[in-house]
C-alpha cells in the first residue's frame, strides 16, 4: 500500500515544461550595419530646436549636382520646404547625399516632412533617369541643435559644405565663390552681405525658431571664404 502510495505521488509530481521553441529567424534587433543609421528609436523634438538632417542615395545614381539633376531636386526642395509644422531651411546638394537644416513641430512631423520631401525627390528623379527602385537608401540621419554655436556650427557645415570636402582634399577655392547647389544664394546672414536673386522665387523656407533666425548670429555672421570643420 505504501509503495503504491508513493509511486502515485511521483506521477503527480512529474511536469512537462514548455519551451521557448528556439531562435526564430529574424527575430530580435537588428545588427548595426556599419556606416548605416542604427534603427533606434528617435528621441523627442520641441519645436524650438532646429534640426541637421543628412540623407543618403544609392550609389548607383549619377552625380546629383550634375546640372540638370540638381535643378530637378531643388524644384522638388522648393514644392516641398513646407510651411507651420515643417519648413526646410537651409540645405545643400552633394554627389549622393543632402544636408539639410529643418524646423518641425516636433518628432512626428519632422518625420513626415523629410519622407514627403524624400518622396517627391525618389519619384521625380526616377521619371527622369527612367529608372525604378529605390533613391533613398538608409533611415535620415538626424541631430537635433539646441544651442546658437551648434546652430551655427551647422549652417557654416551645410552652407559651405564644398569648402570643406576641398580642403580635405587639398583644394582651395576662389574666395567669393558661391555653391550653386546650396540654398546661400538665398541666405542672409553672409558678412558682409549678399543680394538674393531677385527673379528666382526662394527654395526655402523663412526661419521660425529663435536659434536659427537670430541667435547663431552671437557667434559671428558666416564669411562666403570660410571653410567648416569636422561635422558637427
Amino acid at each position: 500500500m505504501l509503495k503504491s502510495t508513493i509511486n502515485h505521488s511521483q506521477r503527480q509530481l512529474g511536469m512537462v515544461l514548455n519551451t521557448w521553441g528556439g531562435k526564430r529567424k529574424g527575430a530580435g534587433r537588428k545588427p548595426r550595419v556599419p556606416g548605416r543609421v542604427p534603427h533606434l528609436h528617435r528621441p523627442a523634438l520641441a519645436s524650438r530646436f532646429p534640426v541637421h538632417v543628412t540623407l543618403r542615395v544609392d550609389q548607383s545614381l549619377p552625380d546629383l549636382r550634375d546640372e540638370g539633376l540638381s535643378w530637378q531636386v531643388e524644384q522638388c526642395l522648393r514644392l516641398g520646404k513646407g510651411g507651420e509644422r515643417f519648413r526646410l531651411v537651409h540645405y545643400c546638394i552633394q554627389t549622393h547625399h543632402l544636408h539639410l537644416i529643418v524646423e518641425a513641430t516636433n518628432a512626428e512631423e519632422l518625420t513626415a516632412g523629410i519622407r514627403g520631401l524624400c518622396i517627391r525627390v525618389a519619384r521625380r528623379l526616377n521619371r527622369i533617369l527612367r529608372r525604378q527602385g529605390r533613391v533613398f537608401v538608409d533611415r535620415y540621419f538626424a541631430r537635433i541643435l539646441r544651442t546658437p554655436r551648434e546652430v551655427r556650427n551647422s549652417i557654416c557645415y551645410v552652407l559651405l559644405n564644398c569648402r570643406h570636402h576641398a580642403a580635405q582634399h587639398g583644394r582651395k577655392l576662389l574666395p567669393n565663390w558661391m555653391d550653386d547647389c546650396s540654398s546661400g544664394r538665398f541666405f542672409d546672414g553672409w558678412r558682409g552681405g549678399l543680394n538674393p536673386p531677385a527673379d528666382e522665387q526662394p527654395t526655402v523656407a523663412a526661419p521660425g525658431t529663435w536659434l536659427l533666425s537670430t541667435g547663431w548670429r552671437r557667434w559671428g555672421l558666416l564669411r562666403i571664404d570660410e571653410i567648416p570643420g569636422p561635422a558637427p
